[in-house]
């Protein structure tokens, strides 16, 4: 209990299967624009060793808001779980207390669906996904709260699992939803593409893309190894993350600062806020680093909507 009586909230995976993602999205939107005007604090993240890993905190704030942190190892333990704590900034007040791996996919995935909504062209409604994991439906659920979708296009070096994303999303999207047997096939004149592998050699180029695409990408691609090359980010006509501290901040450096274009990066809270507009056309890439302190505001924004 809180010291004015109310519960604190207890969350686990279980408690967050079912949240609505236009939530998640419209808290991803808030981070965004407080990250643009200052208000978001996001520290450099602590990293303290152990015998075989490290045990990372990342810290975040939302002035007047919330503020709190993330802990998770890099064990790599099968069963490895995170914790999210989010204090009230007003009275410092432990509101809310996430256990499990559900929460940092979901910010992801929110993440993704903001940057559709602000930059693929209202016209687009195939999505292609590279990749059938976690956060592929994640990013399809996301997408498709902010945007009316005719089709989803699925490419995975594991058929199997792409064939059980394309039912979870017939079943629980209500969309109609193919397999392509290449990731080329896949995104072929699709006009919102996302690129959820873990592959560090590339499964596609450039040219394989529709030129007006909006293209998303997951996690800091580094110079030594990704699943696009350069020529991605070289024909683009807009680059675009959620953190450029993040993004340019990496060892080994990302393609991004390797490509000598990473003072072309906008953010989505100017995006957000109207202050760099949309190209009407040409290719968007989104490349998404995971915004420091977007977890906290996130369950915040869920334990104040379940209160």
């Amino acid at each position: 209990m809180t010291p004015d009586g109310m519960p604190i909230a207890m969350l686990r995976d279980a408690d967050l299967a079912d949240l609505d993602p236009r939530t998640a999205v419209e808290a991803m939107r808030e981070a965004a624009i407080a990250a643009e005007d200052g208000r978001l604090v996001a520290p450099a993240r602590i990293s303290a060793p152990l015998d075989d890993g490290r045990l990372v905190v990342t810290a975040g704030e939302v002035r007047g808001v919330c503020f709190g942190f993330r802990s998770y190892d890099t064990r790599g333990h099968e069963h490895g779980e995170q914790v999210v704590v989010a204090h009230d900034a007003r009275t410092g007040v432990v509101e809310a207390i996430a256990v499990g791996t559900l929460l940092g996919q979901i910010r992801t995935g929110a993440l993704g669906g903001l940057a559709a909504d602000l930059l693929a062209d209202p016209a687009a409604d195939t999505l292609a996904v590279v990749g059938a994991g976690h956060q592929a439906w994640q990013q399809i659920r996301m997408v498709a709260a902010v945007r009316p979708l005719s089709l989803v296009r699925l490419a995975s070096r594991t058929r199997p699992r792409a064939d059980a994303l394309a039912e979870r999303v017939r079943e629980k999207l209500g969309l109609p939803c193919e397999v392509a047997t290449t990731p080329q096939r896949c995104v072929a004149g699709a006009g919102l593409v996302v690129l959820a592998t873990s592959s560090r050699t590339p499964v596609l180029e450039a040219r394989d893309l529709d030129p007006d695409a909006h293209v998303t990408t997951l996690g800091p691609k580094r110079v030594d190894g990704a699943e696009f090359d350069e020529d991605l980010l070289s024909t683009a006509a807009l680059l675009a993350t959620d953190s450029r501290a993040q993004l340019l901040g990496y060892d080994p450096p990302t393609l991004a600062a390797s490509t000598g274009r990473g003072d072309d990066v906008v953010t989505l809270g100017a995006l957000a806020t109207g202050a760099v507009a949309r190209p009407p056309r040409g290719r968007s890439v989104f490349l998404s680093v995971g915004l420091a302190g977007t977890e906290v505001l996130l369950l915040h924004r869920i334990a104040r909507e379940s209160a």
